[in-house]
């Protein structure tokens, strides 16, 4: 169902089918076109690549990371320490080659760079971090140093 009828917008859109949510611009044919919500799509794609998705999971033996980046490959992507005990993940999702002759009817997908940055707790081995990329899911594992717990020394009580 459109967001709003097709006698506004000029376009058609189909009730039955869940991706043809066509957004109203009211400045459609002014230089300000192309802009929702105050946004160019400029700064939507760019917005949209920011926002990679990224889970955060800490058990006791680790801090483990998963990254959602459906149609990257493991060369275009970039997991580094800085500083010690930062990890960064990054890359770039790069844009369709567009030809002359193409008419384009929707660009959803997000193209550009990402980038991401975690500063980790001291308890982080940070020289074993380990990174897996399989099926568009990129899984960290930044291990940790066990607890240390406090020795208790009993000290006899003399009297």
């Amino acid at each position: 169902m459109a967001l709003i009828p097709s006698f506004f917008t000029g376009r058609r859109s189909n009730v039955f089918d869940p991706f043809s949510l066509d957004l109203w611009d009211p400045f459609e044919g002014s230089p300000f076109s192309g802009t929702v919500a105050g946004q160019s799509a400029s700064a939507r794609e760019t917005s949209a690549v920011a926002n990679t998705r990224i889970d955060w999971r800490e058990t006791p033996e680790a801090h483990v990371f998963k990254a959602d980046l459906p149609g990257l490959k493991k060369e275009e992507v970039k997991v580094e320490v800085e500083d010690g005990r930062v990890l960064q993940i990054s890359g770039e999702r790069s844009r369709e080659h567009e030809e002359k002759t193409d008419t384009w009817h929707r660009v959803e997908r997000s193209s550009g760079k990402f980038l991401r940055r975690f500063r980790l707790q001291e308890n982080a081995k940070m020289e074993q971090v380990k990174a897996a990329m399989e099926n568009g899911v990129l899984t960290v594992v930044v291990p940790k140093e066990e607890e240390k717990k406090p020795e208790a020394k009993s000290i006899d009580i003399s009297g």
